[in-house]
């Protein structure tokens, strides 16, 4: 029965990572050269700065016994720790702080790395099984937060911000 479970939380994390690239291919991609970067990043970070919710892998009643800690503390401080920095790197961008360029990368490289650690954490450890209420993150959550750091690479990469 693990087996099925965790395959179904593949699905949803890749079908949900599609259907979101794609939103952003209809939305945003033809307006990416005309928007100025703080109009596409701001949201960006506003939505990272929620990843404090990432706490509830820590929670009871949010999931279900027998959660693994190697998987849950890892994600949770994670996610904090990404929430901070997207959430200082917001008030660097509009202080136009010559640290803002620096805080978002730093925020991109240690969130992507975060969202990916977490993925390998809730495989090897077999979390999906014990995620509860809190199945949405990985499934709804984390394809929207890997889709918006791709954004960010790309603006990043090539020097809009």
């Amino acid at each position: 029965m693990n087996e099925i479970f965790d395959r179904i939380l593949t699905f949803n994390l890749v079908g949900s990572t599609v259907v979101f690239f794609v939103a952003a291919r209809i939305y945003l991609w033809p307006r990416f050269d005309t928007l100025s970067a703080s109009h596409i990043v701001i949201p960006i970070l506003l939505l990272h700065s929620f990843r404090h919710l990432g706490l509830m892998f820590l929670t009871t009643g949010a999931i279900y016994p027998g959660m693994p800690s190697q998987f849950a503390y890892p994600a949770a401080i994670g996610d904090l720790i990404a929430a901070i920095l997207a959430f200082a790197s917001l008030f660097m961008l509009l202080r136009r702080s010559a640290a803002a360029g620096a805080f978002l990368w730093a925020f991109n490289i240690f969130g992507s790395l975060d969202l990916v650690a977490a993925i390998v954490l809730a495989t090897v450890y077999n979390a999906p099984i014990h995620m509860g209420p809190a199945y949405w993150i990985p499934a709804f959550w984390v394809p929207a937060l890997l889709v918006t750091h791709y954004i960010l690479f790309i603006l990043l990469v090539r020097r809009r911000i």
